[in-house]
């Protein structure tokens, strides 16, 4: 097999090279995984260091470290660059051809555009409509009413519940459920009984669901998620929910109902966030911070109940002295002790007149 050559793969990401043109290339691996004959990453002049003390024959970094003597190639956006050699050798598999499966079931109200792909097993319910160019994969169930816009991926055994809408170019990862009823009861008689749930999910154009996630439908109207969000796995929208445009939703934050967010939020990882929020725009919570009141416009919070960063982090100092503080302490009231045990016990007593005795 005849493998690229360092000029090769320095020509393909429009990179400076440095070392031998004539070298091979067997393949392309991150710095713990390189192996000999292979290229690696190192995205900072620091890690070159690394990179020298790998197995790897040659490696993409930024300018600054020319004074290593590895075999490199040097460019402006090592990720970028890395991307594309890594895909050079471990091509994009070819994306599934367009048709329909026979083990699909579609009803015969639906309406699927000539190019869609449905794999094995999807169910299609009545009245729904997917759009050009989109694909559903296999075990995906798109119940009815449903409209799927064009460009959208709805990856295995995800769930799309009656009368969700879905923008263009959308991803539904694997196990995601949009449109499930809402987490509302009303207590009658000593039971619970569940509340209206006749709204419906619409999620925007270029919106990501991740593995796992579930996204539930409005009590009336719908749960609304703005274009651009990416979301990310087992994560939890309730209902009502009005997510804004180009959020960040890490792994498993929840949101409980009719929380209203702005455009560009970011919600980092066990985020939870109580129901009747309002976050602002470009707001940033931290990971594991509990939100229950509103948060302002470009405010960055953290800890439970979340408060403002700088005054957390102070309060994560005080937390951190506290052993040191506890012995001081202890300290102290041992120096008290003594002094108590030295003071005399003969001092003379007021008299009657309040004049002391001599």
């Amino acid at each position: 097999m005849q493998y690229p050559t360092l000029a090769e793969l320095a020509e393909l990401v429009g990179g400076t090279l440095r070392g031998d043109p004539d070298l091979q290339i067997c393949g392309a691996a991150p710095l713990a995984d390189a192996a000999a004959g292979e290229i690696t990453l190192a995205d900072h002049p620091d890690r070159l260091t690394d990179a020298a003390a790998s197995q790897a024959s040659a490696v993409v970094c930024p300018p600054g470290g020319e004074a290593s003597a590895l075999q490199r190639i040097v460019v402006e956006d090592v990720h970028k660059a890395f991307t594309s050699i890594v895909q050079a050798f471990r091509p994009p598999r070819t994306g599934p051809t367009p048709g329909v499966h026979p083990t699909a079931v579609i009803a015969e109200t639906a309406i699927v555009a000539q190019d869609v792909c449905i794999q094995a097993n999807v169910v299609i319910g009545e009245d729904v409509t997917v759009g050009v160019g989109s694909t559903i994969y296999a075990g995906a169930v798109v119940m009815a009413g449903c409209r799927i816009g064009a460009g959208v991926r709805v990856f295995p055994n995800a769930t799309l519940y009656e009368d969700t809408v879905v923008g263009d170019r959308c991803i539904i990862h694997a196990g995601a459920t949009i449109g499930a009823h809402g987490f509302g009861y009303t207590q009658e008689n000593g039971c619970h009984r569940p509340t209206a749930q006749l709204g419906c999910v619409v999620l925007g154009s270029d919106v990501e669901v991740g593995a796992g996630t579930t996204i539930d439908r409005g009590v009336y109207g719908p749960t609304r998620v703005g274009d651009g969000t990416k979301i990310d796995n087992l994560a939890q929208i309730a209902h009502n929910c009005q997510i804004g445009r180009h959020n960040l939703i890490c792994s498993q934050v929840g949101i409980a109902g009719s929380t209203t967010t702005g455009d560009y939020v970011v919600m980092a990882g066990q985020a939870g966030v109580r129901d009747h929020v309002t976050i602002g725009d470009r707001a940033q919570l931290g990971a594991m911070c509990g939100v229950s009141n509103d948060v302002p416009a470009g405010a960055s919070v953290l800890g439970a109940p979340a408060v403002p960063v700088r005054d957390q982090r102070l309060r994560f100092a005080a937390i951190a002295k506290l052993p040191e503080m506890r012995k001081e302490f202890k300290q102290l009231r041992k120096q008290v002790a003594e002094l108590e045990r030295r003071q005399p016990n003969d001092e003379p007593q007021p008299g009657i007149d309040g004049s002391r005795a001599a």
